[in-house]
């Protein structure tokens, strides 16, 4: 086997509350998937671990660590006070959990014993910035997972690519300064968070390893297929990464209820395969694939089971 899979029913225990959008259920809906797919077998286990503090604060300063757990664990909130983030008395626990297993699998990743992997974590994380926890988001997956690698395993170059319907705005601030990270970004606009305009291409050092590619709603694989191979395919192949990873937000799905993009499932695979191409051609097929977004609980389901196979 040389595709991982991250799957921990803790992650479930992250519940905002009754009606919310990103719940325990899609959590449930993508293993049951799995196993009716006859995909499972096929997939090497990897098991989660709480996030120690140096490894958040890869990405996270202390004081903001700290408020998550304060407001979560001492203080009962149901919203951090830092945005639009619903939480339970699990959360923080669970958000360690989903941090850990992350860098678990890059790792294995790294250390070259799989060559590919899909992490099923909750709660999601792009939308985290240093010391903001917004929009669903606690502690930024993807971005302590790009620190780890670069850190313990000396990745010089590490790309993101982010196909939820929504910006990456966290993830998008802690590396627009950093010319080693190279960030891009599909989603819809207008549309919340409302950043992700295609002028903001890096700062500094970071100048010109930012690439945003806004679409308007009712985009589908026609505009994704033209932006990919023009632009962020090129863009990738010229940035030459040791590692390639995937915000991989299935909210871009048609159907979804949080957005108005009309990709499908055979869609989500195409797109697997351009990156899984570019990563055999740079880093020796070195992929991570992180959950983000994804709220109609059947499209969720059928899509990521259209994305691991692609991986596979």
């Amino acid at each position: 086997m040389n595709t991982g899979l991250l799957l921990d029913p803790t992650y479930q225990e992250h519940d905002p509350g009754p009606g919310h959008p990103e719940n325990p259920g899609r959590y449930a809906v993508i293993m049951r998937a799995l196993e009716a797919s006859g995909l499972l077998p096929r997939l090497q286990g990897i098991p989660s671990r709480l996030a120690e503090q140096p490894e958040l604060q890869l990405c996270h300063p202390a004081r903001y660590i700290d408020l998550v757990r304060r407001e979560v664990e001492e203080e009962g909130l149901d919203t951090l006070s830092t945005g639009d983030t619903d939480v339970c008395n699990k959360s923080y626990g669970t958000a360690l959990r989903a941090v850990g297993g992350v860098l678990n699998v890059v790792d294995e990743v790294m250390s070259g014993r799989l060559t590919r992997a899909f992490c099923a974590v909750r709660p999601p994380g792009h939308h985290a910035s240093a010391e903001r926890g917004m929009g669903f988001c606690l502690f930024n997956n993807i971005a302590l997972t790009t620190r780890h690698a670069q850190r313990r395993h000396g990745a010089a170059k590490v790309a993101i690519v982010d196909w939820d319907v929504h910006h990456g705005n966290g993830t998008q601030d802690i590396f627009e300064e950093d010319g080693s990270v190279f960030f891009a970004s599909t989603h819809q606009s207008p549309w919340y968070p409302f950043t992700g305009h295609a002028e903001e291409t890096g700062k500094g050092k970071g100048a010109g390893t930012t690439l945003n590619l806004p679409m308007a709603a009712g985009a589908g694989i026609e505009e994704f297929g033209r932006v990919f191979e023009t632009r962020l395919l090129p863009a990738l192949d010229a940035f030459k990464p040791d590692l390639i990873l995937i915000s991989a937000g299935f909210d871009s799905r048609i159907q979804d209820p949080l957005g108005r993009f009309r990709l499908r499932d055979e869609d989500f695979a195409l797109l697997t395969r351009h990156l899984r191409g570019l990563a055999d051609s740079h880093c020796n097929g070195r992929l991570v694939s992180v959950l983000e977004g994804g709220y109609n609980l059947d499209g969720l389901a059928s899509a990521v089971s259209a994305h691991v196979a692609a991986l596979l």
